[in-house]
């Protein structure tokens, strides 16, 4: 499983239909792919370092802390992150997971996080085109792999 975290003053998700749209105070932005091979254990392994992530300034303004009990997570499905562009110029997505293991892997990971976690998430919609709103707090931007 891979993700693209990025610690966020505010994030929001929303499809063309207005009806349909999810936001986040301060917290995670995390951009998430299911991989061909992942099993069970990358869903929890990744469900645990999502929540546990030291990014935050602690009293000394250095990246020592976890999210809060205020803060949020947005979790959003894209498969582009398992883009392999060494050949070429058009990315290859072989190495995402198919798009039926790839919703039920990224359903797996949410329910991990809010109910091993208590985490607040917020999620877009799988499948769906959307549009991605942020403020990037820092700049902070993590790439997680769940087998690297």
């Amino acid at each position: 499983m891979l993700a693209c975290v990025q610690r966020v003053q505010r994030a929001t998700v929303r499809t063309h239909d207005p009806q349909r749209s999810a936001s986040i105070g301060r917290g995670l932005m995390v951009l998430v792919c299911a991989v061909g091979d992942d099993e069970p254990r990358d869903m929890v392994w990744m469900a645990n370092k999502l929540a546990g992530l030291r990014i935050f300034p602690d009293d000394a303004g250095r990246m020592n802390q976890p999210m809060g009990p205020d803060d949020a997570m947005l979790v959003v499905s894209q498969f582009t992150l398992a883009g392999d562009c060494r050949k070429g110029f058009r990315p290859s997505f072989v190495r995402a997971a198919d798009p039926e293991v790839g919703r039920s892997h990224l359903e797996a990971l949410i329910k991990q996080l809010r109910e091993a976690h208590g985490v607040n998430v917020q999620t877009g919609w799988f499948g769906a085109s959307m549009e991605v709103e942020l403020v990037n707090d820092g700049p902070v931007t993590i790439w997680i792999d769940s087998r690297a």
